[in-house]
C-alpha cells in the first residue's frame, strides 16, 4: 500500500514515453498519405519531340533562322520551294532548350545548338549542299511598309519630285522640316530627305509619312544566322569563304604563330625556316670575319671584294640585248616587199 503512494520512478516513466511515442508512430503511419498528381504532358509537345528527334537522327546538316517580320503565305512559299530537299522545323524555345538538355547527356555535341536558341527562330534540315539551301530561302523577300516603333533593317530615303498629295497637307511636312512647293496642284518635295535610320527605330511621323506616300521600303524574309554541322556550330558568313580566303586566313595564323614562336624563344615548325635563314646568315658572317671560309660564303666575300666586278657582269649583257634588238629592227626594215607585188 505505501509503494503505490511513491512517485514513479526515472526508468518507468521512460518506459512509459517509448510506448506512447509508438503508439503515436502507428497511427501516423496508419492515415492515408495523398499522392501528388502527375503532370500530364500536352500531346502537341509529345509530337513536337519525336519530330525533333527524328530530324537530328536523320539529317546530317541543319541551317538555324530566324523568321521575324515573315507572314504565313511567304512560309507556305518557302516550304513547297523546299519540299523535297529540306525540311522546316519551327517551335517553342523552352520546348526546344528542354528536349536539348536532356540529349545533351548522349550527345555532348548539341551544347553549341543550345547557346542559339535565343529570338524567333526555327530549323530547315538537309542533306544537301548548304549554300544552294541558303540561297533558296534568303531570294523569297517580300516588301513591307514601315511601322512605329520597328528597328529600320536598312536606312530609308525619300526622293525629291512629286508626291501627288493635295495641297492640304502642306503643315505635315512642315512639321517634319520638309522643303516642299506646290506643283500643279500636288506638293512636290524639293531636296532629298532620310526618314530612317538603320537600325534606329521607326518614329510615328516617318511611318506616317511614308504611308501616306504609299512607300513599302523595308523587305523581310526568312534570314539563316547559323549553321549546324558534324556536331559543331558557327555562323551562317562562313559558307561565303572561298579557298583564297581560307588559305590567306591560315597564312595570317602560321606568321602570328611565328611571331610567337621567335619573339618566346620556342622553336617550333612554323618558326624552324627563319631560324634557319638566320642560321645561315650567322654562319656566312662569321666566315666573313674570320679566316674561316666556306663555300656558301664565297659569292658574299668576292662581292664585299669587288662590287664593281659585279655592276661590269651585269651591264654589257644588257646592252647586248639591246643591240641585237636594234639589229633585228634595221634588218626588218630593209626588206623590199617590191618582187612580192609585182
Amino acid at each position: 500500500g505505501d509503494r503505490g503512494c511513491l512517485p514513479p520512478s526515472l526508468t518507468e516513466i521512460l518506459f512509459l514515453f517509448q510506448v506512447k511515442l509508438i503508439a503515436l508512430q502507428d497511427s501516423v503511419s496508419s492515415v492515408p498519405t495523398m499522392s501528388t498528381p502527375q503532370k500530364v504532358i500536352h500531346p502537341r509537345k509529345v509530337k513536337y519531340e519525336k519530330t525533333l528527334l527524328n530530324c537530328l537522327s536523320s539529317f546530317k546538316r541543319m541551317l538555324v533562322i530566324t523568321v521575324d517580320n515573315v507572314g504565313s503565305k511567304q512560309m507556305s512559299e518557302t516550304r513547297h520551294k523546299l519540299r523535297g530537299k529540306a525540311q522546316i522545323l519551327m517551335g517553342k524555345n523552352t520546348v526546344i532548350r528542354k528536349i536539348l538538355r536532356r540529349e545533351m547527356k548522349a550527345d555532348p555535341t548539341l551544347e553549341s545548338l543550345l547557346n542559339v536558341i535565343r529570338g524567333n527562330i526555327g530549323f530547315i534540315f538537309t542533306n544537301g549542299d548548304l549554300i544552294e539551301l541558303r540561297d533558296t530561302v534568303s531570294e523569297n523577300r517580300d516588301p513591307a511598309p514601315a511601322k512605329t516603333g520597328q528597328i529600320a533593317p536598312c536606312d530609308v530615303y525619300v526622293e525629291p519630285g512629286p508626291t501627288g498629295l493635295d495641297p492640304g497637307q502642306t503643315a505635315f511636312f512642315q512639321a517634319l522640316n520638309i522643303a516642299t512647293k506646290i506643283n500643279r496642284g500636288a506638293i512636290e518635295i524639293i531636296a532629298r530627305v532620310q526618314m530612317c535610320t538603320e537600325g534606329e527605330k521607326v518614329s510615328a511621323s516617318a511611318a506616317g509619312l511614308l504611308a501616306k506616300l504609299n512607300m513599302k521600303p523595308f523587305f523581310f524574309g526568312i534570314k539563316v544566322n547559323y549553321v549546324f554541322e558534324g556536331g559543331s556550330c558557327y555562323p551562317a558568313a562562313v559558307l561565303d569563304l572561298t579557298d583564297d580566303d581560307i588559305m590567306k586566313m591560315f597564312a595570317g595564323g602560321l606568321i602570328q604563330a611565328s611571331c610567337i614562336s621567335l619573339g618566346l624563344g620556342y622553336p617550333s615548325i612554323a618558326s624552324l625556316p627563319h631560324l634557319m635563314s638566320n642560321a645561315v646568315r650567322k654562319v656566312i658572317a662569321f666566315s666573313i670575319e674570320t679566316a674561316y671560309k666556306l663555300e656558301i660564303a664565297q659569292p658574299f666575300e668576292d662581292y664585299l671584294a669587288n662590287p664593281d666586278a659585279f655592276k661590269v657582269v651585269a651591264g654589257p649583257s644588257g646592252g647586248e640585248e639591246k643591240k641585237e634588238e636594234k639589229k633585228e629592227e634595221e634588218e626588218d626594215d630593209a626588206i623590199d616587199f617590191s618582187d612580192d607585188d609585182e
